[in-house]
């Protein structure tokens, strides 16, 4: 698919109403995707489960269109209700030994944080934690002797976004177990997972993916889905999964595995409509479209005195920016702006902006004139 901002923005009905600068918390669901969630509600109102193969079908979208996201065979990808059971299925998985050691950030989401800091309280492991700003060498230094690193591909709240090739190049060296939260870069960003040695990845498709909530992705590189045990084991884990009779418990051979029981059909049919979307246009184009959005905020927002609470530069910026400006309540300002009918994010005394491809650059300069304004009234 060429790029045609025009044309694509039908396929986005909210910026009839908002200028929306919230996908890094939840997105508007695109056109196609709700299209795709009605036709499978109608589809169960009027044939019940007639059409099961195709349901079933929808769900192996999902893999398909990861795979082609990230480069990554599609028995590598398991169905997850978000981010959280994703990382969850990776850290209650391993084998975990006391003394075992895992590098991770102070700066991470919680979803992020609680999983590895639960391990320094009831398994005995030791925790390195590290700033997500810290130089390659410190975390070079950290990974000696370490079984598993955790990051966040791009960080929820500042945007900074980590150079994934160069940690996967020390965890290589150092034989360590990589893992990516990538909820706020998958869908904005190129990705491929093999490259960067990115053992095992898990996001959320309600932020940058477009789709609705309660549906997520987890790959898992095949290499190492034995070091992994599917702890939550259900019906569809085993090897013979569509035997009801069968008692075998040999797992699949495939991130299957990791899916214990039925999926969440209706959004596997929206999640993958989007993200054939994404896919379309090319995640590429998708990516210089949201830097050049957030790097148009960037300027203007410095341009009224704002302060940035980091400085974007190629290589770590994203499409998430957060600012403040001294002596004004964060809070007050979002609620400013939202009646404006901009859709921003009050984060820890900032607030935090987050495009997508969709919009266009003149809407920027709009919600820079909608802060310098706001600014004056409250």
């Amino acid at each position: 698919m060429s790029f045609d901002l025009a044309a694509l923005r039908d396929d986005f009905p909210v910026t009839r109403n908002l200028i929306y600068l919230n996908h890094a918390a939840v997105a508007p669901l695109p056109r196609p995707a709700a299209a795709a969630l009605r036709h499978y509600t109608d589809d169960a109102m009027n044939w019940g489960s007639w059409h099961y193969p195709e349901w079933m079908a929808a769900c192996e979208g999902v893999r398909t269109e990861l795979s082609r996201m990230i480069g990554c065979a599609t028995g590598e990808v398991a169905l997850v209700k978000n981010t959280s059971e994703g990382i969850a299925t990776i850290q209650m998985g391993i084998d975990w030994k006391p003394g075992d050691i895992v590098v991770a950030f102070k700066e991470e989401f919680p979803a992020n944080y609680y999983c590895w800091k639960l391990l320094e309280e009831r398994q005995g492991c030791v925790v390195r934690w590290l700033s997500i700003y810290d130089p390659l060498d410190k975390i070079d230094e950290a990974c000696r002797g370490a079984r598993l690193l955790a990051i966040s591909w791009v960080n929820y709240l500042s945007g900074f976004r980590v150079d994934l090739h160069a940690i996967g190049d020390i965890c290589r060296r150092h034989n360590v177990f990589y893992f990516v939260d990538a909820i706020q870069g998958l869908g904005a960003f190129p990705l491929d997972v093999k490259a960067c040695g990115i053992h095992a990845l898990a996001a959320d498709g309600h932020k940058w993916l477009l789709g609705p909530e309660g549906w997520g992705v987890l790959y898992i590189d095949q290499a190492v889905q034995d070091q992994v045990f599917p702890l939550e084991f259900g019906w569809t884990t085993v090897k013979h999964w569509p035997d009801y009779a069968s008692r075998d418990m040999t797992l699949r051979t495939d991130a299957g595995r990791y899916e214990p029981g039925t999926l969440n059909v209706a959004c596997s049919f929206a999640l993958r409509a989007s993200m054939q979307l994404l896919n379309g246009v090319g995640i590429p184009e998708v990516s210089r479209q949201v830097l050049a959005l957030a790097d148009r905020l960037d300027t203007g927002l410095r341009e009224l005195g704002c302060d940035l609470m980091v400085e974007r530069a190629p290589g770590n910026s994203s499409g998430i920016l957060s600012f403040r400006k001294e002596g004004v309540d964060s809070v007050k300002l979002h609620a400013a702006l939202k009646a404006r009918n901009i859709l921003s994010a009050p984060r820890q005394g900032w607030v935090r902006f987050s495009p997508h491809f969709y919009l266009e650059v003149t809407e920027m300069d709009w919600v820079v004139d909608a802060v310098r304004d706001s600014l004056k009234s409250i």
